[in-house]
């Protein structure tokens, strides 16, 4: 594998600059002196962002923006073999390094790199504790699964050595990483056009986990099935968080208010038992924070500043984000894209006061649809009203006999009222005629949905 000199700058080229993970990448290179470019299939803001620090954009990808003064072509694991910037340089001999192995280099550069992984839950506790941090002046680097209203984007670049990111297992990406503390929130079968089963996805975990060394720690969920193969042969600190007392941290007494926020008191080792507080809705979100809390333990954060700042955390962006109102409804937009976020999701806006509770639903890849398609129906009908839009194929085509409206069907046998539209246009016009004063509406998805929510509300 190429090895990047982080002191020495060189002329990076990022294929898909415009995505979370790489611009975040590419704007640390830019902070070090590099010369950075690249190119994305549409404009967005991350884009301009990009353009204003200095970096040079192309808009639309062709093998025309890949030159020969390019010393290093970077690229997400993701793409196709027959992706015409790849197959230019490769036919350069440019050097290359996948996203993630770029990451991983970067991490080597830092005494405290901390990767935070698990099937869910990522971008928010990755927000949690990079919060934490910033509270405790530990001036973190940071790289975030999504905007982050504290450091006002996905990226911060600090001076300290401290470095905060997630680590996701798609296509084993996080082997690539060189952590000294860790995060694994869950393991669930996910991501099934890569992995073979549940048992490889553990597999992939364990890998992940071993990363870390003895002075090190993992941090884990307790309740994981099979956590004893996750944790085989890890010479790392193991710390474990759960629901009840087979954890290190657990929580008793749970109060959810009625606008839905949660006051627990906290059971963990070296502390007395102290009462936390968290205004964002679930128990999901609880065992959240429990993790945040035991990562900054070990990183000896003053229990008061975790505290407080779990208190006043409002969430990253697309996770349960208030959008607005529109003619007495009140519109949230939520990144869940898989049947266990869902059904935390839905879960946990039960106690907010409502009358109907609305979910528009856009899938997310073939592969995960067909793969769960009963888990789907199942999860969406804890939701009054479900409302479909297309599959959002992103990497995917498709090639697997799949669409929205088989989810449709295995939804209505459940006699829940469901609603199925092929356009953006048709789904906000059925809503603004149906959605009523006291309702709450929730778009839901990785993808675009949430064009939805912003068109209703007039973002």
């Amino acid at each position: 594998m190429y090895q990047l000199d982080l002191k020495k700058p060189q002329n990076i080229f990022f294929c898909g600059i415009g995505g979370i993970s790489m611009s975040g990448l590419a704007f640390v290179l830019l902070d070090s002196g590099f010369k950075v470019g690249g190119s994305d299939r549409s404009a967005s803001e991350l884009t301009k962002r990009l353009e204003e620090s200095g970096a040079y954009i192309f808009i639309g990808q062709n093998e025309e923006n890949v030159t020969n003064d390019i010393d290093v072509f970077v690229y997400t694991a993701a793409i196709s073999q027959d992706h015409p910037e790849l197959k230019k340089a490769k036919a350069l001999g440019i050097p290359m390094l996948t996203r993630a192995e770029l990451l991983g280099q970067m991490m080597r550069n830092y005494k405290l790199p901390i990767g935070i992984s698990g099937t869910h839950g990522k971008t928010t506790v990755t927000s949690m504790v990079s919060e934490i941090l910033l509270n405790a002046d530990a001036d973190p680097t940071l790289f975030v699964g999504g905007m982050l209203e504290a450091i006002g984007g996905n990226i911060r670049i600090g001076h300290s050595d401290v470095l905060v990111t997630e680590a996701c297992e798609y296509t084993n990406s996080f082997h690539s990483f060189y952590p000294k503390a860790s995060v694994i929130l869950n393991v669930e079968e996910d991501h099934l056009d890569f992995f073979k089963d549940i048992h490889d996805i553990r597999n992939s975990f364990n890998k992940y986990a071993c990363l870390n060394p003895e002075d090190g720690v993992v941090v884990i969920g307790g309740d994981i099935e099979g956590l004893d193969v996750i944790l085989d042969g890890v010479k790392a600190k193991v710390v474990t968080f759960g629901k009840d007392s087979k954890s290190s941290y657990y929580p008793i007494s749970i109060n959810i208010d009625e606008l839905g926020i949660s006051h627990f008191m906290l059971k963990s080792p070296d502390f007395d038992d102290e009462e936390f507080s968290l205004k964002i809705p679930g128990q999901h979100n609880i065992l959240n924070a429990l993790a945040a809390i035991a990562l900054c333990d070990f990183l000896k954060v003053d229990r008061k500043v975790i505290k407080k700042t779990l208190a006043g955390f409002g969430g990253a962006k697309r996770r349960f984000e208030y959008r607005g109102e529109l003619n007495g409804f009140r519109v949230f937009d939520d990144y869940a894209h898989h049947p266990s976020e869902i059904t935390a999701t839905l879960t946990g806006v039960s106690k907010y006061p409502k009358n109907k509770l609305w979910c528009i639903f856009q899938p997310h890849t073939y592969s995960r649809t067909k793969a769960f398609l009963h888990e789907f129906a199942k999860a969406l009908s804890l939701s009054d009203v479900v409302v479909l839009a297309d599959i959002y194929a992103a990497r995917e085509k498709d090639t697997l006999g799949i669409s929205s409206e088989d989810l449709y069907k295995e939804i209505k046998k459940l006699g829940t009222e469901c609603y199925y539209f092929h356009s953006f246009e048709e789904i906000e016009n059925f809503v603004k005629e149906n959605c009523t004063h006291g309702d709450m509406l929730i778009t839901m998805g990785a993808g675009d949905v949430v064009n939805i929510a912003d068109d209703l509300v007039g973002k």
